[in-house]
């Protein structure tokens, strides 16, 4: 069992066990020890969004790295699929993103990323937590000269904010586009609106004024009604709402309508198979995401393979099978051709292109495809126990999905932090999958709940 190390890195309420000061520079300690490959300097890139919290953890992880001979290149505040950029381009061997994401502001997390920009691999971390409990590198402590420094990167922001640019086709501007963007007091506050507002977009800002404790606050990607009502006050063309550390995005249409990722991954892949962009016409999502994205692929001649819940798994499939796209319906969308994780950023700039490109409103373009009724029942149980094990449940399930056949869908998985089962349906008629879904709910119920 993973003692800290989660789905997305260390994450807690700050100044508590795991994010203590203490354990932030054990952390550093062991992530230094897990880079170090040579005898030469080795670098790595530390980065937060802009929780009052993040410079504790900062400077104690920074200790912890120093301690054990690394330097460390400062950023501040900066988005977490800047991280990714900035490891690569500033050749370290490592990135820091210091964020608790879409999480209220006492909470804090830490997670790390290769010298290629990509999430450390489950081993890696393992390595770490080893490393940090076992006390197996405690007597480790260089001296003199082999102690490592920290040095500010001044222009970190600058060089992110040229690289997501770069992902628009060459030439073209946002003139003539009103866009409002919801920062949500965290990582995006400056960078978000800057790039739009160099592109020629007319900008509406909210919540771009943090001050440490009111990131997520009423706002951003979990807020989206912010930007629909703003949309509408201000007769915008769309809006962005982006979490904490700005690697995902919302969106919402001109008249308000909130579009989630499983649409915007619909325009975007639609979009790359009609340019011949998308490699092996196909996308990759979880398999929370809508059967109508999977269906309105396969009339346009792609495909749609799913992955386990996680950015993680999604990626895991995109590199095994050379997927260029892929993504979550919460708007976490990976672009690899422009960058190793997801990019809340560069996701609103490839849909605006769209846009731009096509000559259509975002309206429009999400009708791309249906959304059909999804119906989620979560059970308490007992014991997770295999559900073949179950006849009359087994039996009733393999007869729903018969009749679901080539018109809906099921999946029933239990909770990998709970005793709970999770029963999800799509289909045509909301009425019918809700009945099915309490069908099976009660046969759950009657056996292991």
């Amino acid at each position: 069992m993973r003692k800290l190390f989660g789905t997305d890195g260390v994450r807690g309420v700050a100044n508590q066990d795991p994010m203590t000061s203490e354990m932030a520079m054990r952390i550093g300690r062991a992530a230094a020890h897990v880079f170090r490959d040579s005898s030469r300097r080795h670098r790595v890139v530390i980065g937060k969004d802009t929780r009052l919290s993040g410079y504790m953890i900062e400077s104690a992880l920074t200790s912890g790295l120093c301690s054990m001979g690394i330097d460390v290149l400062l950023v501040g505040p900066v988005p977490t699929p800047g991280i990714a950029f900035l490891t690569r381009s500033l050749r370290a061997d490592a990135g820091v993103v210091i964020s608790a994401s879409h999480n209220p502001y006492e909470d804090n997390g830490i997670k790390f990323f290769g010298r290629d920009g990509f999430k450390l691999p489950d081993a890696l971390e393992a390595r770490m937590e080893e490393l940090i409990f076992s006390g197996a590198i405690d007597a480790i402590r260089p001296t003199a000269s082999e102690i490592g420094k920290a040095v500010r990167i001044d222009d970190a922001i600058g060089r992110y904010n040229e690289y997501v640019k770069s992902s628009l086709p060459r030439g073209m501007d946002l003139t003539g586009l009103r866009v409002v963007v919801d920062s949500a007091n965290g990582a995006a506050y400056k960078i978000g609106p800057r790039i739009l507002l160099e592109l020629g977009a007319d900008v509406i800002s909210l919540y771009d004024q943090p001050n440490g404790m009111n990131i997520n606050q009423g706002c951003g990607s979990l807020h989206p009604e912010v930007i629909s009502r703003a949309v509408i006050a201000n007769r915008a063309h769309i809006g962005l709402a982006y979490d904490g550390d700005a690697d995902r995005v919302i969106l919402c249409d001109e008249n308000g309508k909130v579009v989630d990722g499983d649409a915007v991954m619909a325009i975007c892949a639609l979009h790359m198979i009609r340019q011949g962009r998308l490699k092996h016409n196909t996308l990759v999502a979880t398999v929370m995401s809508n059967l109508g994205l999977e269906l309105a692929l396969r009339e346009a001649g792609g495909r749609l393979v799913r992955a386990a819940v996680g950015d993680r798994y999604v990626m895991e499939q995109m590199l095994d099978g050379g997927y260029n796209l892929g993504g979550e319906q919460s708007g976490h969308l990976i672009f690899l051709d422009h960058n190793t994780t997801g990019d809340g950023l560069i996701t609103a700039l490839q849909i605006v292109s769209i846009m731009k490109q096509d000559g259509k409103p975002l309206s429009e373009l999400a009708a791309c495809m249906r959304t059909y009724p999804q119906v989620l029942v979560n059970v308490k149980v007992k014991e997770k126990r295999d559900l073949a094990s179950i006849p009359e449940l087994a039996q009733r399930i393999a007869a729903i999905e018969k009749t679901l056949e080539g018109t809906g869908r099921m999946l029933i998985r239990y909770s990998g932090t709970e005793l709970k089962l999770r029963i999800m349906l799509e289909g045509d008629e909301v009425t019918e999958i809700k009945r099915y879904a309490d069908e099976l709910a009660e046969l759950v119920r009657k056996y292991i709940g």
